[in-house]
Formats: structure tokens, C-alpha cells, sequence
């Protein structure tokens, strides 16, 4: 499996408002909400001159009202970039793993309480919004992201007692399901709902000739790390954030 493969399709997948390619940096805007979605991925081949480049770039997302945020993964270009981001007082934030399975190996559900979507609607955007306490500003920015999105989707809710307790989203594209923002209840987590929910959704990707998928997850957040390595996932790479100090 390509990690680098990865990387673009996780671009793909977490579709901001707008692109602006420059130079051969992706740089991606959606209001604020994500830093996936409102930092620059620097995985493509550079020419300008690195430090006014940066300088560009910083303007442009100041003028965006944002802190400028890049991306560094292991195919970042130029190769000493994080360095160079460093010694510009940039702090390093959200260290992250990807992780990727094979679905061939992958278990079948046993709960089957569960509802799947391939087109956005306001039922799982409204239980989204409530397990993921969406802030009131951010919640037209998910539509229109969610709506971005240009591959096959599938927004899945597990239901218990007709209660939804979790909900995520899938992308597949190129034989790869990505998964993004699976959340469960608080009042519901460390009972199995958020790997029911998940073998659920890796099924629908089967069902739909996904052979792959991959996710990203934080290497603070324990219990999903020990969830993800419990289905099957194991690390491809790591990534973090430089973010400008204000």
C-alpha cells in the first residue's frame, strides 16, 4: 500500500470550501473548522524562493482570518521544511498516526442496528452535530464540506434502544475507504458501539469493492488507538501540524 497514496486521497476525502494550488503546495480553506481542512500540504515539488513563498502564504491565510498551518507528513517539499517552519516560531501541534488495514482480514459486524446514507441529510447531520458538540458557527461550513466530497460516501448512525449513540463517514476512492470523525456518545463509550459501528461502515466499503482503508487518529487518544489496533489497523506514518504562534 502506498503511504503517499494516502495522503492524497485523505485530501480527497476531507473536501474543504475552497483549493489553491501553489507552486506545488495545496493550500485549503473551510473557515476555520479542522486543521485538515485549513492548513497547507507541501507533497508536491517546490521552485520558489522557500522563504517568501512562506511569507505568501502567511498573508494569505491572515487574510482569511486564520493562524497559518502546514501540514508535515514524510512527503513534505522541500524536505527540511519542518526545520525551517521551526526557526520561524512555529510550534508543533497534534501529533497524529495513519493507520491502514486490509479488509479481507477484517471481522463482520455483530450489531446490526445501524442506518447508512450516501447523500448528505439533515437526520445524520443534526446527530452528528449533537454527539460531536459542533460549535454553532461551524455547522453550514459541514454541510457544504460534506457536500465537496466528489466519491462515493457513506454517512452510517448505530442506533441502541432507537437512540443514536455514534455516528462517522467512509470515502471510498481508488479500492480505499477513509474513515473521518467516528464519535460515540459519552454516555455510551467503552461499551463496543464505536467498533460495531466501524466494522459496519468497513462492510458497506466491501460491499462496495473497497479492499483498503485507512484513518488518522491522534497518538494522545489511547482508547482509539488500542480500538483501531483491536479491528485490525496498524501505522503507515505519522504527521503533525506547524502552526504560527500568535
Amino acid at each position: 500500500m502506498d503511504s503517499q497514496l494516502i495522503e492524497e486521497l485523505s485530501l480527497n476525502s476531507w473536501q474543504p470550501l475552497s483549493t489553491l494550488l501553489y507552486d506545488g503546495w495545496v493550500i485549503r480553506f473551510a473557515n476555520g473548522y479542522t486543521k485538515r481542512a485549513n492548513s497547507i500540504s507541501p507533497i508536491y515539488y517546490s521552485t520558489y524562493d522557500l522563504n517568501a513563498k512562506i511569507e505568501q502564504c502567511e498573508q494569505i491565510y491572515l487574510n482569511q482570518g486564520l493562524l497559518p498551518a502546514f501540514k508535515i507528513t514524510p512527503f513534505v517539499k522541500p524536505e527540511n521544511l519542518d526545520e525551517h517552519l521551526n526557526e520561524r516560531d512555529y510550534s508543533r501541534v497534534d501529533l497524529t498516526s495513519v493507520q491502514t488495514a486490509e479488509l479481507k482480514k477484517v471481522k463482520e459486524p455483530v450489531l446490526h442496528s445501524i442506518k447508512l446514507d450516501e447523500t448528505v441529510n439533515t437526520e445524520w447531520v443534526n446527530h452528528f452535530y449533537r454527539l460531536n458538540h459542533v460549535e454553532e458557527k461551524y455547522k453550514d461550513t459541514i454541510v457544504k464540506m460534506l457536500s465537496n466530497i466528489a466519491t462515493k460516501k457513506c454517512l452510517i448512525s448505530l442506533y441502541y434502544k432507537e437512540e443514536v449513540v455514534a455516528c462517522g463517514l467512509g470515502v471510498i476512492e481508488r479500492e480505499h475507504i477513509g474513515l473521518y470523525d467516528i464519535v460515540t456518545d459519552s454516555k455510551f463509550r467503552r461499551q463496543g458501539f464505536a467498533e460495531q459501528l466501524i466494522l459496519n461502515l468497513l462492510k458497506w466499503g466491501k460491499e462496495k469493492r473497497a479492499k483498503y482503508s485507512y484513518l488518522a487518529v491522534l497518538l494522545n487518544n489511547n482508547p482509539a488507538l488500542k480500538l483501531y489496533a483491536k479491528i485490525g489497523f496498524t501505522e503507515r506514518y505519522r504527521y503533525w501540524y506547524r502552526v504560527k504562534n500568535a
